[in-house]
């Protein structure tokens, strides 16, 4: 049986933004680009950019420090060490000198899986971006981000299979093509996430930090077991579940046609007579989803197409690099 969530896509939507002119934004709009901002910026280069150079110039430590860091174990200071990994604490109990080491710090690899199936596609009647747009523009945030730590980063779009495959590198030109590839996706098909994780997990052969970018309107059972599967194999998962502010509120009052994606044909409601079920069970899926997320030690990322997204991942990653201070 089917038990993926049903999603509201209205034929209607809100009237695109104005792009003509719009090559930056205001300096006002550095620190905290809303999406109505990055929805008039032409290029996904120029949108990471701004993302992740934004914030970071406005203080005094970046978050983001941290985010390709695992702490492994200790070892003894010896003189010409950098003192910035001096333990305090250990120093505080052991009156001695001890360095935090950490794995794969200059060599980290960050795996971006960009969910491309027709229900990314999906704009509701007040939201600047679709959700594959909100996406793409987090993938490139996250890929500019990860090179300028000069580590790997890779891409990979899917739907019912796999669409694109940009290998992990640290090239200076790696921006570039990832971009590149973000630029030349194109929502189609049904999402089949469960048999793709489990064949990335195969074929990532080197453990890294895989980033799912996905509204995940797909059978919980095998996502989960595709996700577990990713943890197996002993990368680090973090999943962006990446969602319209319609599909969490339900706020229609009139009759709506509302459109077929990913193979579900149209079909005229009234709303009213079904946001309660509508909510009630997408609420349920979504808390199913966070426990599992939770019992495997994934992280969960929620991404509303509304959101600032510069807000959305220096927070996420300032309380990343929290966690890993604290180990």
């Amino acid at each position: 049986m089917d038990n993926r969530p049903e999603r509201p896509s209205p034929t209607s939507r809100a009237p695109g933004a104005d792009a003509g002119g719009a090559d930056r934004p205001p300096q006002s709009s550095l620190r905290f680009l809303r999406p109505e901002v990055l929805a008039r910026l032409k290029g996904l280069g120029l949108r990471a950019r701004l993302i992740v150079e934004g914030y970071v110039s406005g203080v005094h430590r970046s978050p983001y420090h941290g985010f390709s860091i695992e702490f492994a174990e200790h070892r003894e200071y010896v003189p010409g060490d950098d003192l910035r990994y001096l333990d305090w604490k250990v120093f505080g109990r052991t009156d001695k000198y001890y360095l935090k080491q950490f794995e794969e710090e200059t060599n980290l690899v960050c795996y971006l899986l960009l969910d491309a199936s027709e229900s990314m596609s999906y704009r509701g009647p007040d939201s600047p971006m679709s959700k594959l747009e909100y996406a793409q523009t987090a993938a490139a945030a996250l890929g500019y981000l990860v090179l300028q730590q000069q580590d790997r980063v890779g891409l990979v779009t899917f739907d019912e299979e796999i669409r694109a495959l940009v290998r992990a590198s640290s090239n200076p030109s790696q921006m570039k093509q990832v971009v590149h590839v973000l630029d030349e996706v194109r929502p189609h098909g049904k999402t089949c996430s469960g048999p793709i994780f489990h064949d990335l997990a195969e074929r990532l052969k080197k453990r890294g930090i895989v980033v799912v970018l996905s509204d995940l309107f797909d059978d919980l059972a095998p996502l989960v077991a595709g996700l577990k599967h990713l943890r197996h194999r002993r990368h680090e998962v973090i999943v962006m579940h990446v969602l319209d502010p319609a599909e969490l509120e339900f706020p229609f009052q009139r009759a709506t046609c509302f459109q077929g994606l990913e193979q579900w044909p149209e079909a005229l409601i009234d709303p009213r007579a079904l946001r309660a079920a509508y909510l009630e069970e997408f609420g349920r899926y979504l808390r199913e989803l966070k426990q599992a997320c939770r019992a495997h030690r994934i992280d969960y990322v929620p991404l509303r197409t509304d959101q600032s997204l510069e807000i959305v991942l220096s927070s996420y990653l300032a309380s990343r690099a929290g966690r890993n201070a604290e180990h």
